[in-house]
């Protein structure tokens, strides 16, 4: 049996960084530089033998450039993950790679990478570039927690943040070289002072060195930096929000907003350009989501959920939330699979989040999975009924209503007397009340 041709005009790309290797059917491998010049030749020479689509390998960053330039000239570009290019047998070098991607191409038996649109990998570009600049910011946190310490100032004992904004007043006041106690504990927020006043005064009596003084400085400098940085990328994406969402229609019902607790973006109005995008959905009103975590869950995602993920299944097999399974013949083995995936992380600091809240039927439902099998599975099985829930608001237009832990704990008592009702009738007993 021979397989039909689905692409008869396409080529397999391999890129590298130096270099990229073009197969086309009966042609001998090209190669071209890497190059803005090199690209446009390598385009016009697929122009030149009549392709129409290309398939080539998602390769650390280095496809997206030619990536956009081959989507802009017409043509399309099957982007494919390499981990499963490896399994299907055939050679490998960066020669032999660019045919078999276009032998395999032509068949159609490679499975297309998710690619958002343009509006939705710009906003990705500005929230992963903000969340490293964040993650870069908490590391100037530890250095300024190392710094005290040396200098056995204990105030990040007694306050909660020390980056906080009574934190940051004290730090910034010991910089500026304030070393009186009663002076820095003044500092503090009103709320704090009225019941520690005494714990906060003793923990800031130190060993004020000057080297550990300095270490404190640049800590704080560098830190400050990184928020501005924030504040920059905050501002590219109220304009990239307010340029999309200021010609589409203002839902007719608006939820109330949740802010983020800590590193909101600095953005007006984000509720309403959020539910713009969506279409008046609002999956931030989901226990543990906020709007910070929406515009990051719809930078990753996009807003149309259904065209790229058929169902709810998909999608969380996508965001790595699924359980792994390998199956052969008879046998049923469970194996480690190492998967990454952005929105899957999302979903899981959000599971995070709720683990231990009082009120939440996922802290519930959390807190009996890790007791019966352990805090990584019942993080992410919590993650993945986020993600379920977040999909179907998205594709359903659905409103999620918090229910409760007594609701939770009550539906699945009934769940379980049940299941022993139906075991007991299988053995030919009956349960009885006492």
């Amino acid at each position: 049996m021979s397989l039909d041709k689905i692409n008869p005009h396409c080529a397999g790309i391999d890129i590298g960084s130096d270099s990229i290797f073009i197969g086309i059917e009966e042609k001998e491998v090209a190669s071209f530089g890497t190059f803005t010049d090199d690209y446009l030749k390598a385009i016009a020479y697929l122009k030149e033998h009549n392709i129409t689509s290309v398939a080539m390998e998602a390769t650390g960053v280095y496809w997206i450039t030619l990536f956009d330039m081959l989507e802009g000239s017409g043509i399309t570009v099957t982007l494919v993950n390499g981990k499963q290019v490896k399994y299907l047998p055939g050679r490998k070098s960066d020669v032999a790679d660019c045919q078999w991607l276009q032998q395999l191409h032509s068949f159609g038996l490679l499975r297309p990478c998710f690619i958002p649109d343009e509006i939705t990998r710009q906003l990705r570009s500005y929230t992963r570039l903000r969340a490293d600049h964040l993650s870069m910011a908490s590391s100037h946190i530890q250095h300024m927690h190392k710094a005290l310490t040396l200098m056995n100032i204990k105030v990040q004992n007694v306050i909660s943040q020390v980056h906080g904004v009574s934190g940051m007043r004290i730090i910034t006041a010991i910089v500026l070289g304030e070393r009186n106690a009663e002076r820095l504990a003044d500092l503090c927020e009103t709320s704090i002072l009225k019941t520690k006043r005494a714990r906060v005064v003793a923990s800031l009596n130190g060993n004020f060195k000057q080297e550990h003084v300095f270490a404190l400085k640049q800590a704080l400098s560098a830190y400050d930096f990184y928020q501005k940085q924030m504040t920059e990328c905050d501002t590219q994406i109220e304009s990239l929000l307010k340029q999309h969402t200021d010609r589409l229609p203002t839902p007719p019902k608006i939820t109330p907003p949740k802010n983020a607790r800590h590193n909101a973006p600095k953005i007006d109005e984000l509720h309403i350009k959020l539910l713009k995008m969506t279409g008046g959905n609002d999956p931030s009103q989901i226990t543990g989501l906020t709007d910070k975590t929406l515009l990051e869950l719809l930078a990753e995602t996009g807003t149309n959920l259904e065209a790229h993920w058929k169902t709810e299944k998909h999608f969380s097999s996508w965001a790595a939330l699924s359980p792994t399974m390998h199956q052969s013949g008879k046998t049923n083995k469970r194996r480690k699979i190492k998967k990454n995936s952005r929105a899957g992380q999302i979903f899981r600091q959000a599971a995070l989040s709720i683990a231990n809240s009082k009120h939440s039927a996922f802290s519930a439902f959390y807190k009996r999975l890790k007791a019966k099998k352990g805090f990584r599975h019942a993080l992410k099985a919590t993650a993945r009924k986020l993600a379920v829930i977040y999909y179907r608001i998205m594709t359903k237009g659905l409103t999620f209503v918090e229910q409760g832990i007594l609701l939770y704990q009550q539906r699945f008592k009934e769940q379980q007397l049940r299941l022993l009702q139906k075991k007991a009738k299988s053995f030919g007993f009956q349960l009885v009340q006492t």
